[in-house]
């Protein structure tokens, strides 16, 4: 990086000093005599001496974890074991504001199916209570799987604490998922219970999922129950969610180990077997309490994230509803019946934190619509981004025409990991198109393909020390060999990621886009996201897919997918290679240019460009990709056309 990024946004004195960053400086201070100069200080501390930050996370919070006598056993990867002896979980977490504030509203939510809802933290509680009594009389106890077919409503929230607070282990798809998806998941962890909406409205249509769910409940054979929400028909062969919510009551939580299971969540699944990524209660809790630290996300907020619950990030709104904010949740298509209709739920239940995928920003970018003109967004402070790598025009779109002062903080990280590895910090600047932070406790840093530190060059993204919150284990992996080649097989002993990022000397990052989609053009590398900034910055492109192929003895090959409204003339063809060349180098300049109606994503919204990338390879296209993964599985027929005519 040869120069430093234009400064957006600097938080007034006022502000910082208010943050909850501030107060756990504060805190570090008066009860640990620390004092650091600068934000790097401060983060070389905390992934160097684990035991003392972790704790004092623990302690910061009075988060309810007892009874340990060691913080790390022993200092690996994988195989850390974080707080051996402690007792924890997660629902008591959740739960302490049902005392402390239970008229407060805690959730609200905006549904095409159900209309606009609310709970307060004491009937949030009532309803947990009773789906727990209901799971008890059906045999349900610590260590039995739970599953869930629900979208992002209260409903979802309630199963989940309700499982988790039993010790049970929850494990949840979002409903537009096909059946093959959902069984490849499921069938994986042989669930006890499963609770299913038999249907749903998005963008004005009503969705039957009747026979996916009968076939799904028939080809589950350690299944012993069945809830259902009936939205369609009547459920006669299954218990009803009205059944099992009839008899409010106040929850009940089990202690467990602190590695005991909270959930089991899934990777992508477009290339293979979705891998079932078992996370820990503890290691849930403490890193989502150290990231709302870094969301500068309290008892006085009103949080929403735009997710499905088929997204890590459905997951991450725990994190917020943890820490006593009230969660206003989204179901439905974000662009019914316009793009703006998100932004008027936030304006009306004054939102003061707000985020969602990349692609939704830059969806309303390319819409033109106009948030900070048309609607009150007074209450909002601070907005997130995640998902895809939010490009400089898209800052400059929120500073533009959402709100001036405003504090953005793209965050980036996992499933894998239920967390971040870098992201926002309330008491720092914001960069056009950085990231402000490494994640407090998270040692991450750019490799070179020779596993030496990278700082202002674009390296592999690593951490080389253990996180609570990594996985346990992947379900059903016996000897860890699934684990170890999904992260450690490149450098040994060091989590790799996946992704490529650079690092500036101040300690921002920009992340370009997944490794193993590396484009490389006669020896030099690039990211996708150099390409699409360029591409997608034009007004006529709504979307666009770069695919880079290298054969054996011969020179690469560069086809750019373009999703062009207005048609792909050969003047926008040329305005789009005179926007590569001028904004990336004419090295990176497409072989070929290629219309499509649509480029295919998972359903967290990632592009597809490793499957399309195989499938272009010459891979069996029925083994490149599994559609029920897909958020839009149509969209790879072209791509299979093409693939045919190039042979």
């Amino acid at each position: 990086m040869t120069e430093q990024r234009p400064i957006l946004w600097t938080p007034s004195a006022e502000r910082a000093a208010a943050t909850r960053m501030a107060a756990y400086m504060d805190w570090l201070k008066a009860e640990r005599g620390l004092e650091f100069g600068s934000y790097q200080e401060m983060w070389e501390w905390s992934v160097s001496d684990l035991s003392a930050f972790w704790t004092s996370i623990v302690a910061f919070n009075d988060l309810p974890v007892s009874g340990w006598t060691e913080v790390l056993g022993e200092r690996k990867m994988p195989g850390a074991d974080w707080f051996p002896g402690a007792h924890t979980n997660m629902v008591a977490q959740l739960l302490r504001f049902a005392q402390e504030k239970p008229q407060a509203q805690a959730v609200a939510c905006q549904s095409e199916t159900f209309g606009n809802l609310s709970l307060t933290w004491a009937e949030l509680d009532g309803k947990v209570g009773a789906l727990q009594a209901a799971l008890r009389d059906m045999g349900v106890t610590k260590g039995d799987r739970v599953v869930a077919v629900l979208p992002n409503t209260p409903d979802a929230m309630i199963a989940f604490m309700a499982v988790a607070g039993l010790g049970a282990i929850w494990s949840l798809c979002a409903p537009d998922m096909g059946h093959t998806a959902i069984l490849d998941r499921f069938r994986q962890i042989e669930p006890k219970v499963l609770i299913a909406q038999d249907g749903y409205v998005h963008a004005g249509k009503t969705i039957d999922k009747r026979p996916v769910l009968d076939g799904l409940a028939a080809q589950l054979p350690s299944l012993e129950h069945k809830i259902i929400v009936p939205v369609i028909g009547d459920g006669a062969a299954w218990t009803h969610w009205a059944e099992v919510q009839a008899d409010p009551q106040p929850a009940t939580v089990e202690m467990v180990e602190f590695s005991h299971p909270i959930w089991v969540v899934y990777s992508s699944g477009t290339t293979g077997n979705p891998k079932p990524i078992v996370h820990g209660h503890g290691g849930v809790l403490i890193e989502g309490a150290k990231q709302a630290l870094h969301q500068d996300v309290g008892a006085e907020d009103r949080f929403c994230w735009l997710t499905s619950s088929g997204w890590i990030m459905w997951n991450s709104q725990l994190n917020a509803l943890a820490s006593g904010a009230m969660v206003a949740l989204h179901d439905g298509a974000p662009n019914h019946p316009d793009m703006l209709d998100v932004w008027r739920m936030v304006a009306r239940e004054r939102l003061t934190y707000f985020g969602a995928g990349a692609a939704f920003f830059q969806g309303c970018q390319k819409a033109g619509v106009r948030p900070g003109a048309e609607l009150d967004l007074s209450a909002l402070r601070s907005l997130g981004s995640t998902g895809s790598p939010l490009s400089q025009e898209g800052y400059d779109w929120i500073y533009s025409e959402v709100k001036s002062d405003i504090w953005l903080a793209p965050i980036s990280g996992g499933t894998d990991l239920a967390g971040a590895f870098v992201l926002g910090h309330p008491m720092m600047p914001v960069r056009a198109g950085e990231m402000q932070c490494r994640a407090l406790g998270n040692a991450v840093r750019a490799y070179s393909e020779d596993g030496r530190e990278l700082i202002g060059e674009v390296g592999e993204l690593v951490c080389t020390e253990p996180l609570p919150s990594m996985p346990l284990y992947f379900w059903g992996d016996e000897d860890g060999s699934r684990l170890h080649e999904s992260y450690f097989d490149t450098f040994p002993g060091i989590w790799r990621h996946g992704d490529w990022i650079e690092f500036t000397p101040e300690g921002g990052s920009v992340i370009y886009g997944r490794s193993d989609a590396t484009i490389n053009r006669r020896g030099l590398r690039l990211g996708s996201s150099e390409i699409y900034r360029a591409v997608e910055g034009l007004d006529e492109v709504m979307d666009s897919l770069v695919i880079d192929l290298e054969f054996l003895g011969r020179d690469s090959f560069m086809v750019l997918f373009v999703v062009a409204p207005g048609g792909l003339t050969d003047a926008l063809k040329d305005k789009i290679k005179l926007a590569i060349r001028e904004s990336v180098s004419a090295r990176f300049l497409p072989d070929e240019i290629v219309e499509v109606s649509a480029v295919p994503r998972t359903l967290s919204g990632k592009k597809l460009e490793v499957p399309v990338k195989k499938l272009l390879l010459g891979h069996d296209p029925a083994k490149v990709v599994n559609r029920d993964s897909m958020a839009n599985p149509d969209s790879f027929d072209q791509f299979l056309t093409y693939a045919a005519s190039r042979g």
